[in-house]
């Protein structure tokens, strides 16, 4: 059976892009209802602590901490990815990896087109390796494996062109999810069960499942303040699909879908830094939340009026 966690990172801010993870884990039949932190417990834990040698997976917010840095985050994501076979040494091929379509709409924002930085950026190559081992060894004792880590990355043009579009960046955000459970299904052919973190207080998703499932017979399960479940289509091709509040807390594929959100998102914004910094003498960084963002707005607006910068490619409309 295959076990799907979405969780985004990037919804709510003004400046830089918005990032939806999927990550899709293969366990047996038996674990379907168990909580793989428990099932996986020798070599993965639930929170960071201090001399804790196992690896966290967690909700990104417990892991990063913009004063402590972003260690953390990058273990769990960079040793993850490792343990799924792939090692990218560079932003750019981080991107390759997890979003490989998108590296032409991020082009097209100058602070994009031509970035790069190293990967990692603070932990080191063996410490991933070995914890990589670490991990492949208790998912074989358990039978569990990681199936594929992937990425939808809506920067802030496409993200401006689709809520003109939608006039709803829920929708957005919900279409972006959506466009990971394809992706996903066109690679699995077993059957599948897709845990999504819910955002706001939208309980209400069989009109947009089944416009973007045309054609697919669909049931609703339960539609409740904290959780909305369906099953689409029939037979031995059924799959199933919930909207859960808090679901990184009780879904591990979720959790470990919100790191990969943040640490990308985190990435990203480096572009962005890094690009108006080389023009903005003493520029203070911005992690792109509404309040700071418009001081770091302020402070560019400089080089955006100097360089004639469309502000629809950099700044969000909602």
């Amino acid at each position: 059976m295959i076990i799907v966690g979405i969780d985004e990172a990037g919804y709510g801010p003004l400046l830089g892009p918005l990032v939806v993870s999927a990550t899709a884990f293969e366990v047996p039949d038996d674990f379907v209802k168990c909580d793989l932190w428990s099932i996986l417990s020798e070599g993965i834990c639930h929170e960071p602590a201090r001399h804790e040698t196992r690896l966290a997976i967690a909700d990104s917010k417990k892991l990063f901490n913009r004063k402590k840095g972003i260690d953390t985050l990058e273990r769990t994501a960079l040793v993850m990815l490792k343990a799924a076979g792939r090692s990218p040494g560079s932003l750019r091929e981080l991107v390759k990896v997890l979003a490989p379509q998108k590296l032409e709409p991020l082009a097209q924002h100058p602070w994009y087109a031509e970035y790069d930085c190293p990967v990692p950026t603070v932990i080191s190559e063996s410490d991933i390796a070995t914890r990589a081992n670490a991990i492949k060894r208790c998912f074989s004792a358990q039978g569990v494996s990681l199936r594929g880590i992937y990425c939808e990355v809506v920067p802030e043009g496409d993200f401006n062109k689709r809520v003109k579009i939608t006039r709803n960046k829920a929708t957005v955000l919900m279409q972006a999810g959506l466009r990971l459970i394809q992706r996903i299904q066109t690679r699995m052919d077993t059957p599948m069960i897709v845990h999504v973190d819910r955002q706001g207080g939208r309980a209400k998703y069989r009109e947009s499942l089944m416009t973007f499932f045309e054609g697919q017979p669909l049931k609703v399960t339960s539609e409740t303040p904290t959780c909305s479940a369906y099953v689409l289509g029939e037979g031995d091709r059924s799959w199933s699909i919930d909207f859960t509040t808090k679901g990184e807390s009780s879904h591990l594929p979720i959790a470990l879908a919100s790191v990969f959100s943040k640490y990308l998102r985190e990435l990203l914004m480096g572009a962005v830094n890094s690009y108006f910094k080389s023009r903005i003498d003493d520029l203070k960084p911005t992690a792109g939340y509404y309040t700071d963002a418009k001081r770091f707005l302020a402070d560019i607006a400089p080089a955006v009026e100097r360089e004639n910068i469309d502000r629809s490619l950099l700044v969000r409309s909602r």
